[in-house]
């Protein structure tokens, strides 16, 4: 009996001594896309205000277009360089592209290296980004093959990758090329259907963690775009270049609370292999289709997200600014309405983007079109000139 009591106590001890050694999975590394052709003075701010929850920059370095070459994006290197953090050089070949001229191709991507380490840069990596089809995966992975042994042994190597390529029996031998992967799981159907899917993009990653024997991160959305009319039928999508065409913009945006909640599940329950998730893209202060930082910050650490308007007044010898403000940590859309209780009004009007209705007692200022006000942000919504306003009588309606 006592013989049996001690194999028991043993067995309970080393059950508890290897529930005590279990470790919870390492946190999600978490990086951005800095993917702006044409670098500006925003870029100081947004990166400086970026460095403590994103731990890489994946920059758009080189793009190849059909019929039209090569294109250098226009970098600040001192800017990267005063950062500090790793930076992955992504270069992007165009799907449309008929072939890849694998001499060509290298000779550029090895200059890329050369002069961004010339410039003192952090490089950790390059980035092929190549939406292939399914029957062109032989031979981009006889490329990538091709470049894995023309870049320094250093020097790591990743795509981007589609869903698509999930249906290919090419895919394990690509992926054998390269020392990781980005999953794309945004974007990748009709925009029609939207710009993402939450329980598509999980399906998505417990696949290919089935296939791949190396990390892989997920890329996601953290921005909008907008749709506009064609003759063909499929919509023409305005991103970041606004296009002159006419007809009605359809927005169409990332939902932060949906991504919220998938980088909570991820980082709970990972998919083997999955080694972080990588923001599109960083955004600027006059980034019109893409969260705050704020925002795109808040989801990232999965903070509680809500968005909080306040009414704006400011006084001046009887005139008033009036404004709205967003204390909140949540990008949300402009107010449909905002009724203010006033007295004695010798005038007033409203700005761009609301209209002014006026009574001896009330001024209602109504949206015209659609906008966002980010996370931290305000925006003047009319003036008036008036003996009194009772900020308590007044409203701001979703």
């Amino acid at each position: 009996m006592c013989f049996l009591t001690r194999s028991i106590i043993l067995l309970m001890a080393l059950a508890l001594t290897a529930g005590c050694e279990r470790q919870d999975a390492p946190p999600l590394d978490q990086q951005l896309y800095v993917w702006q052709r044409q670098w500006t003075p925003a870029h100081d701010a947004a990166l400086r205000d970026s460095r403590a929850d994103f731990s890489t920059l994946r920059v758009l370095a080189l793009q190849a277009f059909p019929n039209a070459g090569w294109s250098r994006a226009r970098i600040d290197p001192a800017l990267l360089k005063r950062d500090g953090r790793p930076v992955i050089a992504v270069v992007r070949l165009d799907g449309q592209l008929k072939s890849l001229d694998q001499e060509e191709v290298t000779a550029q991507i090895r200059q890329v290296i050369s002069d961004w380490q010339k410039q003192g840069l952090n490089l950790a990596g390059v980035e092929i980004d190549h939406d292939a089809g399914n029957a062109r995966l032989p031979a981009y992975r006889e490329f990538l093959a091709h470049l894995r042994e023309a870049l320094p042994t250093s020097l790591p190597l990743s795509i981007t990758a589609l869903p698509s390529w999930l249906d290919s029996r090419e895919l394990p031998a690509l992926l054998s090329t390269v020392d990781s992967s980005v999953l794309q799981v945004h974007a990748v159907s009709d925009p029609r259907r939207g710009l993402f899917d939450a329980e598509q993009a999980r399906q998505w990653a417990k696949a290919w963690s089935r296939i791949t024997t190396k990390p892989f991160y997920l890329a996601l959305p953290a921005y909008g775009v907008a749709l506009l009319p064609s003759s063909g039928g499929a919509p023409v999508v305005e991103s970041e270049v606004t296009l002159e065409r006419e007809g009605l913009r359809r927005e169409l945006l990332a939902d932060p609370q949906s991504l919220r909640t998938l980088g909570i599940e991820l980082r709970t329950d990972p998919p083997q292999h999955l080694a972080g998730l990588i923001w599109f893209r960083l955004p600027l202060a006059n980034d019109r289709r893409a969260w705050s930082l704020t925002t795109l910050r808040a989801v990232a650490r999965g903070d509680v997200l809500d968005s909080q308007l306040q009414l704006k007044l400011s006084a001046d010898n009887g005139l008033y600014d009036i404004g709205i403000s967003n204390q909140g940590n949540l990008d949300r859309a402009w107010p449909e309405r905002l009724t203010l209780g006033v007295s004695g009004c010798e005038g007033a009007d409203a700005l761009a983007g609301y209209a002014l209705q006026q009574s001896p007692d009330l001024l209602t200022f109504t949206r015209l079109r659609d906008g966002r006000l980010p996370a931290g942000g305000q925006r003047a919504i009319g003036w008036a000139r008036c003996a009194h306003i009772d900020q308590g009588g007044s409203n701001v309606h979703p």
